[in-house]
Order: C-alpha cells, then sequence, then structure tokens
C-alpha cells in the first residue's frame, strides 16, 4: 500500500501547487466551489475573477491549457442538461438566433453551466497535482471516516488488478471464438460478472488475512509526514480566500 499509485489524472511535477500538502489542497478546492455555488448568477464579472484565479493556480502548477480541456469531456452531460433548459422551460419567452426560449431558462443554464464548468476545473486542477494516494492520506488527515478512506484506498490500489482480470477474461472469450454480437451472448457476459466477483472476493479474503498476519489493526500506517505549516496553510488559502471576497462583493454590488 505504500507503492506509488498514479493516475491519468495526476501529472507529476515538483511546483508550488505540487508541495503542498493535500489536506491543504482539498479545503482550498472545497472552499472554492462553496464560493462559486455561492455567488448570484447576475454576476457574470465574478465568473469571470474565477477562471483568472483557476487560470493563476493552472500555471503556478504547470497545468497546460490542453489537459484541462481534454478531461472537461466529463462535463458533457451537463452542457446537454443545460442546453435543454431554455427549449422545455416555462415561463417568460424571448427570441434567440430564431428560437423561442424561455428567459428563465436562459438564466438557469447559465447558471449550471458557469458554476459546474468551474468546479470541474477545479477539480481537475486538483487531481493534476495531487497523487490519488496522497490525497486519501489528505483526506484522513482531515478527520473523514476512518472506515471510507480506508475503502477507497484499496478500491484505488486494486482497481488495476481487477482491470487486468476482466482483460484476461476477455482474452479467454475471445480466443475461444466469442463473439458479444446480441442479446444471446448475455449469459455468457453475466457468468463472466459473477466470476470477476468471485475471483475478487477471493483476492480480497487473502489481502486481509495478509494484512491480518501482519499485524494490522483496523488503521493503516502513515509513513509520510503529511503537517502542514502556516505559510502552507496560507499559500492553500489564497484561492478560496480570494473567491470568498469576489463572492461577498458580487452579492453587495447585486
Amino acid at each position: 500500500m505504500s507503492a506509488g499509485h498514479h493516475h491519468q489524472l495526476y501529472r507529476p511535477g515538483d511546483t508550488v501547487v505540487h508541495r503542498l500538502p493535500p489536506q491543504c489542497k482539498l479545503l482550498a478546492a472545497a472552499g472554492f466551489a462553496v464560493a462559486v455555488v455561492a455567488t448570484p448568477r447576475e454576476s457574470f464579472w465574478a465568473f469571470g475573477v474565477y477562471a483568472l484565479l483557476l487560470a493563476a493556480v493552472a500555471a503556478a502548477g504547470r497545468v497546460p491549457p490542453g489537459f484541462v480541456l481534454r478531461r472537461m469531456v466529463i462535463e458533457v452531460p451537463f452542457v446537454l442538461f443545460a442546453v435543454a433548459i431554455p427549449i422545455i422551460g416555462l415561463g417568460e419567452r424571448v427570441e434567440v438566433l430564431g428560437m423561442s426560449l424561455s428567459e428563465q431558462g436562459l438564466w438557469a443554464a447559465w447558471n449550471i453551466l458557469a458554476k459546474a464548468t468551474l468546479g470541474v476545473i477545479a477539480s481537475i486542477l486538483l487531481a493534476a497535482t495531487t497523487e490519488p494516494r496522497m490525497m486519501l492520506l489528505g483526506a484522513q488527515r482531515l478527520r473523514l471516516p476512518q472506515l471510507l478512506v480506508q475503502i477507497a484506498m484499496f478500491m484505488l490500489r486494486y482497481m488495476d488488478v481487477i482491470m487486468d482480470e476482466m482483460r484476461r477474461m476477455r482474452v479467454a472469450r475471445e480466443s475461444r471464438g466469442f463473439v458479444a454480437r446480441d442479446v444471446r451472448q448475455v449469459p455468457v457476459l453475466a457468468k463472466s460478472a459473477g466470476a470477476l466477483f468471485i475471483r475478487s472476493y477471493e483476492r480480497g479474503e487473502r489481502v486481509h488475512l495478509a494484512m491480518l498476519s501482519r499485524g494490522y489493526t483496523g488503521e493503516m500506517p502513515i509513513i509520510r509526514d503529511l503537517s502542514a505549516s502556516l505559510r502552507q496553510w496560507g499559500t492553500a488559502g489564497l484561492l478560496p480566500g480570494l473567491a470568498a471576497v469576489t463572492a461577498v462583493l458580487s452579492w453587495s454590488l447585486s
């Protein structure tokens, strides 16, 4: 469990953002998200300020724009939902490019797109500058439920093992001439899923027994000092602090 586990979202580096303790970055991202959500949707300038703040973080962490844009595909469902709101929305209608759209629906779509996009970018930057395992250790430092953190750690550690098992089973099926063309192949796939579950369960039992034989008592050992200095907390607090000031100003000026 002590081995590093890199994910495709993580970009190794040695920047000021990478060096911040994970608990500082987790709280900074959460505080930034709260400030964005609390901002009135009519304050367009505030969302521009938030975008500039995220651009500054990306520059400090040396995360290129293309890296962020490619990983924003996850936002597509939100975009589709937001596009549909003005069309099916009720209330007063306005003409936009020859289409009759709901005015309230347009405001709702803008609200969802702006805030969801900023939240997704903040999450991508967090993942790009923090190793997944370190992020979980940071959550542990923040006193999140110990059991949930350990479950997430094991899931992260053994996800690749399960995926490799799935690939081996797929190769074995295809080497015997199996091709999933229609619903008639569903029983075979269902049996494969059942076999994968049993193998995963048995592997989990073996891992648990091995851990108990090595003195596991319900808590994973911390092998790296994750304590944060006041300077590091202050550096991480710049993002949510400036975002909070922007949110307060947006309310006072609206």
